[in-house]
C-alpha cells in the first residue's frame, strides 16, 4: 500500500451527486477481475466515498463527499495485491484515510467512509440482510482507528443515521478472518438509503489500512406474520472461523420439517448436515469439514443455511486449512 506523507494543503472539492442503486441486490466482490492499475477500477464496481472532519476534541468540523471511490494509493481506498493467501487470491482491497487532506498536518481528525450504497424499496420489507467479508490488519498505527459497518440514512430527515452497526477492525489479527453484520429490513425504512462498508479515523499521516476480500451482500432469512407459521433461530458457529470441525444450533419454535445444509458462494450445496422433521426446541450438528461426496471441503468461506416450510434464514463461516 502507498502512503503519501507529504502535507498536502486540503482543497475544496465540488460535491458529487452519485445516486443509489436501487433496491437491495446480491453483491460479491473478491477483486480478481478488477484491474489493479485502473485508477477508476473501484469506483466502476460502485464504491462511494464521503470524509468528515473533526478537531482533536471530537468536534465536528466539516464533511465532503459523496466521490467515486479513488484506486490511487493516495486516498481512502486502493486495490493491492499479495496480501492474501490461497483463499484471497491476488487482489484485495485496503481502506486507508484520506491522505490528501491537509487537515492531517492540523491534528485534525480525518475519518474515511468507502463503502456502497442502495435504495431500500418496499419489496425488501421483512428481509434480513448479511454483510459478510474477510479482512486483516495492514499498516493501522498510532491513534488510527477503524471500523467495518451497516448504516441507513434518512434523506427525507436531513440524512439523519437511523442504524448504524459497527464492527471494530482496529485490533484484528494480521492473518485473515471472517467477519458479519446483519439488518433486518422494517417498513419504516422504505426510501431510506442503506450503506455497507469500511471506515477508518487517523491524523498526522499515521498509518490506518486494513485489508479486506470475499465480500458477499446476501440477503439470509426472510421474516413470516403468517400465525402460527413457527420461528426458527440459527446460530453463529463456532469455532469461526474453524479447523478441521465446527458446531451449528439453531431452535424451532415448533415440530417442522428442516434442511439444514452448507453451500458454497457459488450457490452449490456441499454438505446436508439435518434433513426430516425435528421436534420444537434447541438442536445442535457438527460439520466436520467433509462434503456429501465424503471429501474434504476446500478451504474458504461457506454459508449454511436452515430452511423449514415457512422461513430460510443463514450464516457465513470460514474453513481453514
Amino acid at each position: 500500500m502507498r502512503t503519501k506523507l507529504t502535507v498536502l494543503t486540503a482543497v475544496l472539492c465540488l460535491i458529487v451527486a452519485i445516486p443509489a442503486s436501487a433496491a437491495l441486490s446480491l453483491y460479491t466482490q473478491n477483486y480478481e477481475a478488477l484491474v489493479q492499475s485502473d485508477v477508476n477500477a473501484l469506483a466502476n464496481d460502485g464504491w462511494i466515498v464521503f470524509g468528515n472532519v473533526f478537531d482533536a476534541s471530537g468536534n465536528y468540523l466539516y464533511g465532503y463527499g459523496t466521490f467515486p471511490a479513488p484506486n490511487d494509493g493516495f486516498a481512502f481506498c486502493q486495490i493491492d495485491v499479495n496480501q492474501g493467501g490461497e483463499e484471497q487470491g491476488a487482489q484485495q482491497m485496503v481502506v486507508f484515510s484520506d491522505y490528501n487532506n491537509g487537515d492531517h498536518a492540523a491534528g485534525n481528525l480525518i475519518e474515511s467512509n468507502v463503502f456502497q450504497e442502495r435504495t431500500i424499496e418496499a419489496s425488501d420489507v421483512g428481509t434480513v440482510w448479511s454483510f459478510a467479508f474477510q479482512a486483516k490488519k495492514g499498516n493501522i498505527a498510532g491513534a488510527s482507528t477503524a471500523n467495518a459497518f451497516i448504516k441507513t440514512l434518512d434523506p427525507a430527515n436531513g440524512w439523519a443515521t437511523t442504524n448504524y452497526i459497527p464492527v471494530d477492525m482496529t485490533s484484528i489479527p494480521d492473518t485473515w478472518g471472517g467477519y458479519e453484520l446483519t439488518l433486518e429490513i422494517t417498513s419504516g425504512l422504505v426510501g431510506q438509503l442503506f450503506q455497507f462498508g469500511f471506515s477508518n479515523t487517523a491524523t498526522g499521516y499515521e498509518g490506518s489500512g486494513i485489508f479486506y476480500d470475499n465480500i458477499v451482500f446476501q440477503p439470509i432469512a426472510t421474516t413470516t406474520d403468517v400465525p402460527g407459521a413457527g420461528a426458527a433461530l440459527l446460530s453463529q458457529n463456532f469455532p469461526n472461523p474453524f479447523n478441521p470441525s465446527t458446531r451449528i444450533d439453531f431452535s424451532l419454535e415448533r415440530d417442522t420439517r428442516v434442511d439444514l445444509a452448507v453451500f458454497d458462494l457459488a450457490g452449490r450445496r456441499v454438505a446436508s448436515l439435518s434433513q426430516g422433521v425435528l421436534s420444537a426446541g434447541e438442536h445442535h450438528v457438527i460439520w466436520d469439514g467433509r462434503t456429501d461426496l465424503g471429501g474434504s471441503a476446500p478451504a474458504g468461506q461457506y454459508r449454511y443455511v436452515l430452511a423449514t416450510p415457512t422461513v430460510r434464514t443463514s450464516r457465513s463461516m470460514i474453513l481453514l486449512k
